[in-house]
């Protein structure tokens, strides 16, 4: 079959309309319902907190302990990338016969030709090398670096200075389409910017969403609308290719929503960069005419599955075999759990362990504790069957309602500091939820279930042993997009 993948980025878990409509959210979705009515929707879907892990997950079907890469996103200055011992989901797929393109949005290194995505597997490439441009300009400043973020295999480019990302990536898409090898079944990855700040969508838009008071919000409204559009074109255009009948499309977000920038998870806790269940949960589903779910009796999967589980699975559904010399993998093959064949063989998700991590604007920060054998001052997180243990500071921890639903200003939403639960400077550095029973994390219960806690302390240590250094290099002025033409690109 072919395979087309579809990554959203920062996507809240209450921006996609079968979500909104259960929860007081006016996003709209059209034509992602209309698939996911006709396919499988997965529930109980985890992804990683931020944009870069993701990616190294969903490439490599690693945990972020095994990259090095547990340590927020990587920069545009840093001399640093998804590691090259690994052989990335295109590389499988290109020794299996498939004609590989990427579109979108790359984020796993490029300060080396190596570490480019056509030189790990796809035929073709365009899209931004780094993460938060403008959406017309492709202009992208980290510090006081500042340079064009726009490339192809045929080098950086300026053609595309003023077009919509979004309607662009579409355009992109279907042109990797067209040229697609025909002898050759297509994997197509289709990693959008949207939703994405900066805050941006043409006007046509974000005009319905005209009475949504808050800025953010309304300028959200019309990027998830403009993405929904975007994927009824690559869509059609698979359609009038005569594509589309032997296609499976998978749709997933790469993290939960910015609640700073327009998203929203409620009614989940927390957000982007946390290990909350609005950090980590999130929306995903699969379609394909060739996996005969019968519309609109769409399946509902609420079994664990984790981003990192797509390598594996696609590998199953693909029938490809594995690379020789193929990284260990964490994800597992859940090809027949999606359609309800058979259980999850997966019975927990190493969350993250994060040795770095500082979240903002706290007063203080536990002090080291080692209790079996592992550091519960260290940021870190594990899913273990109807558990889930957090160490270390976490973040923001509000439960953060849609603007729109009482239609708040602005300003009340940012600095909502009163509502139920938040604790800002909270520093607790053990927790545990029964996230079966308590889905949005309102009892924190580690104090009744002390050898629940024990076991999951103890698993978090066996995971730390095998962990990498984390790999996080200082930033390097000769990255400076003024002494490479301008654009963010290969210096080293």
């Amino acid at each position: 079959p072919n395979i087309v993948f579809i990554l959203a980025d920062d996507y809240g878990f209450n921006d996609i309309g079968y979500h909104a409509v259960e929860h007081h959210s006016d996003m709209k979705t059209p034509f992602l319902d209309s698939l996911a009515m006709a396919g499988v929707r997965l529930e109980n879907y985890y992804i990683q907190p931020i944009c870069s892990p993701s990616r190294s997950v969903l490439m490599s079907g690693r945990y972020q302990i095994h990259t090095g890469l547990q340590h927020y996103v990587i920069s545009p200055q840093q001399r640093n990338g998804l590691p090259l011992d690994n052989i990335i989901l295109p590389e499988q797929l290109h020794k299996c016969g498939y004609d590989t393109h990427m579109v979108g949005k790359w984020h796993l290194g490029f300060y080396k030709d190596e570490y480019l995505p056509w030189k790990r597997g796809f035929n073709s490439y365009f899209g931004y090398l780094t993460g938060g441009e403008d959406y017309y300009t492709k202009w992208r400043c980290d510090g006081k670096l500042c340079g064009y973020d726009m490339t192809s295999e045929k080098g950086p480019t300026n053609a595309t200075y003023g077009q919509y990302s979004a309607n662009l990536f579409a355009n992109k898409a279907n042109e990797a389409i067209d040229k697609h090898d025909k002898t050759k079944p297509l994997f197509l990855y289709v990693a959008f910017q949207s939703v994405h700040s900066p805050m941006e969508v043409p006007e046509s838009y974000a005009k319905p969403f005209d009475y949504i008071k808050n800025h953010n919000r309304k300028m959200y409204g019309g990027m998830v609308a403009a993405m929904d559009e975007a994927v009824k074109n690559i869509t059609e255009h698979l359609q009038a290719a005569g594509l589309w009948d032997n296609t499976i499309l998978v749709f997933s977000a790469d993290n939960g929503g910015q609640t700073l920038s327009g998203g929203n998870n409620w009614p989940l806790r927390g957000r982007k960069l946390t290990l909350w269940e609005g950090g980590i949960k999130g929306v995903g589903f699969v379609h394909g005419k060739i996996l005969n779910v019968p519309n609109p009796n769409y399946i509902v999967n609420n079994e664990m599955i984790h981003i990192s589980d797509w390598f594996p699975t696609i590998m199953e559904a693909t029938q490809c075999p594995y690379v020789e010399g193929t990284q260990k993998l964490d994800g597992v093959n859940q090809w027949d759990t999606i359609f309800g064949k058979t259980v999850s063989a997966r019975k927990e998700i190493l969350l993250n362990i994060d040795p770095l991590f500082t979240p903002l604007f706290y007063k203080e920060t536990p002090k080291q504790n080692i209790q079996m054998g592992f550091d519960t001052s260290v940021h870190a997180g594990i899913r273990y069957g109807e558990w889930k243990l957090l160490t270390g500071l976490q973040g923001d921890d509000r439960w953060i309602e849609p603007p729109e639903w009482k239609n708040k200003a602005e300003e009340e939403q940012q600095e909502d500091t009163e509502h139920p639960g938040f604790q800002k400077f909270a520093t607790k550095s053990v927790q545990l939820y029964n996230i079966v029973n308590d889905p949005y994390e309102q009892v924190e219960v580690s104090d009744l279930y002390p050898s629940v806690v024990n076991d999951l302390l103890s698993k978090l240590a066996a995971y730390n042993a095998t962990a990498v250094p984390v790999n996080y290099p200082p930033s390097d002025p000769t990255s400076d997009p003024s002494l490479h033409g301008g654009f963010w690109g290969p210096w080293v």
